[in-house]
């Protein structure tokens, strides 16, 4: 297929590692002279990256390029992602995909284009998983002030409601050139943050002989980019020594996401967990000891099978004590080939939204409560190029959301904000200050 000068769209569903993998197969397919355009401007072609990280997941991968197709009669559908590798057949089986890339052949969508007759169609190229052994460093400019920079892939955890390590293979890592060298492109950009992605983003390093320690203190000396965040972390693989480091660091910001999945010991070994609560409670401890004004994110999945009542009003009591910022609640998924199926005890899908609802209202209360601690203090505040509504935003250091009234000479600043009430969105407005960073 002749691509050169092609009009092509993308679509990406899932997490910020998708993202950031989509941002390079696009980059891929420019240097190639395609023409970036958007979901609704007549592109050629569409390439849709997928997750499967839930059924519900799966179903809205399935309406999207059904959805694309019914829109775009004639344009050629190419689908990679998490889902694409898993259920690569059942997605080839939709009439109208023309392309679907697993795992090991997702970064080489222009070289199967170009080797193409027109509209012709191939058959889907998943692979054997666990034999992937490269790592493809990818990243994402979002809003021309955050970089999301992948330098992870993979996982070997295996826990028994998970298909990732299924869809996306063993545990792999960048270098730390590359990544420094990702990081100082990013800069020569004007990026000013940046945030580490991956699967098992703890787990960085195991493959080849360094460790994510040695990474984080190597991009604390690049002093071009203002901030770094951690993305997600593991329990067991956040050390002392981590948060000793960021609690120091010239640049990486007092915010962590950390996924606890449940508050109860006994659906922690069901779920095949790496942790039990007292260590998770004590990283909390740590964090909040050193890092008093630290956002904490936390990931729960409620309605696991196996998770009694008794159980989850465990969890739910222990949540409700814990000193952290915000809860990001999953409903259990049913997910083929996971061991969880084995467990006989099935929460219903009534009780399992119940649970959800619950847990979601303790996240609301701990988020306005974080928020309504910081009202009158003075914090940076790095704002983004978007206008909605006549109104701009950013985040401060410690991950609270703040809105101004639009003002372009305020892009991809670090600014001084004093910190006021939430507005109808939930988010603090304030008023710059004349201090400069």
């Amino acid at each position: 297929m002749l691509i050169e000068g092609k009009r092509v769209a993308y679509i990406t569903l899932g997490c910020k590692l998708n993202f950031s993998e989509t941002s390079t197969i696009k980059h891929s397919l420019e240097q190639v002279g395609t023409i970036t355009v958007g979901e609704k401007e007549g592109a050629d072609i569409f390439v849709i990256n997928t997750c499967s990280v839930t059924d519900i997941a799966e179903k809205k991968g399935r309406q999207m390029i059904r959805k694309i197709i019914h829109r775009n009669p004639g344009a050629y559908i190419v689908v990679v992602g998490c889902y694409a590798q898993l259920r690569a057949q059942e997605i080839m089986n939709i009439k109208g995909v023309n392309m679907v890339l697993g795992a090991r052949d997702k970064f080489n969508v222009a070289h199967y284009l170009q080797h193409l007759e027109t509209q012709e169609t191939i058959p889907p190229h998943s692979c054997d998983i666990f034999r992937i052994e490269q790592f493809d460093l990818a990243y994402s400019y979002g809003d021309r002030t955050r970089c999301f920079l992948k330098i992870q892939d993979g996982c070997d955890y295996f826990c028994s409601y998970c298909t990732i390590p299924y869809a996306r293979g063993k545990s792999r890592s960048a270098q730390i050139k590359e990544v420094l060298k990702a990081a100082q492109s990013a800069a020569d950009k004007g990026i000013k943050e940046i945030i580490l992605t991956g699967v098992n983003t703890g787990d960085f390093g195991r493959d080849t002989g360094m460790s994510f320690f040695e990474l984080l203190r190597a991009l604390d000396q690049l002093d071009e980019i203002p901030r770094f965040r951690i993305s997600s972390i593991e329990p067991n693989l956040l050390t002392d020594e981590i948060i000793e480091f960021v609690a120091a660091s010239k640049h990486f910001m007092p915010h962590f996401h950390i996924p606890l999945q449940s508050g109860n010991n006994e659906v922690l070994k069901l779920m095949r967990r790496r942790y039990n609560r007292e260590l998770f409670a004590e990283k909390i401890g740590t964090i909040k000891s050193l890092l008093p004004d630290a956002f904490i994110g936390v990931d729960v999945i409620a309605g696991m099978r196996g998770e009694t009542e008794i159980f989850f009003e465990d969890a739910r009591n222990f949540i409700s004590e814990l000193p952290i910022s915000q809860l990001h609640v999953f409903p259990y998924s049913e997910r083929s080939g996971t061991k969880a199926l084995d467990i006989p005890l099935i929460v219903t899908t009534p009780e399992k939204h119940r649970r959800v609802n619950l847990l979601l209202d303790i996240s609301e209360q701990k988020l306005q409560s974080f928020y309504q601690s910081f009202q009158g203090e003075i914090r940076p505040v790095l704002f983004e190029e978007s206008e909605i509504n006549g109104s701009m935003g950013g985040f401060t250091d410690n991950y609270i959301r703040v809105e101004l009234p639009y003002d372009r000479t305020l892009t991809n600043q670090i600014v001084p904000v004093k910190l006021g009430e939430a507005n109808e969105n939930g988010n603090l407005t304030g008023k710059i200050q004349l201090i400069h960073y």
